[in-house]
Parts: structure tokens; C-alpha cells; sequence
């Protein structure tokens, strides 16, 4: 597994909040290192010692400061600015930002946004043996992030529960992840599945 840590800076005046997106990125996964920020200033400070691959920020916070905001954009140049929203927010200022998260959205929706938006940048890069799964990997991965267990996969795959057992090892072995949520983001982040076939 890549063992650089994907840098998030979280903008964000609210404790629970804050939090929130931290727990959710800390079970996705995916190495992330998560730092929280009071107010824009601080970016650059911190980012002269710890380069953010992406900057989480309630969009509340950069109101009247948009100057401001635009030179530590300019500063960190390489990194992604995602934008928090939960309450009526110009159209203006959501223009200053690479992509946007809603307080509503999934976790799953979350994870999918931050690790798009990081990967498209280059930050999170998978080495090419962690890509190389199977055909039969592929198919037993996509059974996994149904929920089925190992019994049924075998059943519905007409192979041995011991070579589901085999095939979970190897996959977890080449994306590094074990968690099935974990292991959905991948499958997902990766084009083997589409979201919409998992929503009600």
C-alpha cells in the first residue's frame, strides 16, 4: 500500500463537525492524516512544514476574505479546495473552490469526492501491483461489496469457500485495505463498480 499519508487541513469553527469529517475519513481506508485549521492564516504557517494535498473548508470562513483566501490558494498551489456546505452560500464564492461536499452526503459520497479529487490531482497514487487483481479478484471483490458471505460467494462464483478465502487474502494483500467499506471506496474509485448500482 502507498504509504504516503494523503495531508487533509479541515477549515472548520465547529468541533463536532470537524470531527465528524475526521471519523469518517479515518475509517475509509485510505492513509489519511487529518489537521485542523482555525482560520485561513494558519494554512500558510502549517503548510511551510506539512504540504496539504487537499483543504476542507466551511465556506463560512473565507466570507469578506476572499483576497486572502486567493493568495493562500495561490501559495498552495497543488492542492485541492473542497468546499463544506450546510447553510445558503454564494455562487461566488463556491467558484473559488475545486469541488463541493454537502453536511447531508453519505459517508461514502465523502470519501468517494476527497479520494477522487486527491487521485485526479496525483496525490494518491496506487502502485501498479495494487491494481493487478484478478478477473476472478474482480468478481469476488464485487460479491464482498455486496455483503455476501464467503459461503454464498462460493455458491454463487461455483468455487470452493477455500478459494474465496484465497481470493479475499489476495485482494486485501494488493489494495492493502480490509474494512468492506474500505474496500467499497476502492471498488468504487477504481471504476469496478458504479455507486448507483448500490443505492436504493
Amino acid at each position: 500500500m502507498n504509504n504516503q499519508p494523503i495531508n487533509i487541513a479541515v477549515l472548520e469553527s465547529s468541533q463536532i463537525v470537524f470531527e465528524g469529517i475526521e471519523n469518517i475519513l479515518s475509517k475509509s481506508g485510505k492513509y489519511f492524516k487529518i489537521f485542523r485549521i482555525d482560520r485561513l492564516n494558519e494554512i500558510d504557517k502549517i503548510s511551510a512544514e506539512e504540504k496539504f494535498d487537499a483543504v476542507i473548508v466551511n465556506p463560512s470562513q473565507i466570507q469578506n476574505k476572499e483576497k486572502e483566501f486567493l493568495s493562500v490558494k495561490k501559495n498552495c498551489s497543488n492542492t485541492c479546495w473542497i468546499a463544506l456546505i450546510y447553510s445558503y452560500i454564494d455562487q461566488n464564492l463556491l467558484s473559488m473552490f475545486d469541488k463541493t461536499i454537502q453536511i447531508t452526503d453519505s459517508p461514502e459520497t465523502i470519501i468517494e469526492i476527497v479520494s477522487k479529487t486527491t487521485k485526479a490531482a496525483g496525490f494518491y497514487s496506487q502502485s501498479p501491483e495494487q491494481e493487478q487483481l484478478s478477473d476472478r479478484e474482480l468478481e469476488v471483490l464485487k460479491l464482498i461489496v455486496a455483503g455476501l458471505s464467503n459461503k454464498e460467494i462460493a455458491e454463487q462464483l461455483n468455487i470452493s469457500i477455500h478459494s474465496v478465502v484465497s481470493h479475499r487474502k489476495n485482494i486485501i494483500q494488493n489494495t492493502g485495505i480490509k474494512s468492506q467499506v474500505g474496500l467499497t471506496i476502492y471498488a468504487i474509485s477504481n471504476n469496478i463498480i458504479n455507486i448507483e448500482d448500490y443505492q436504493e
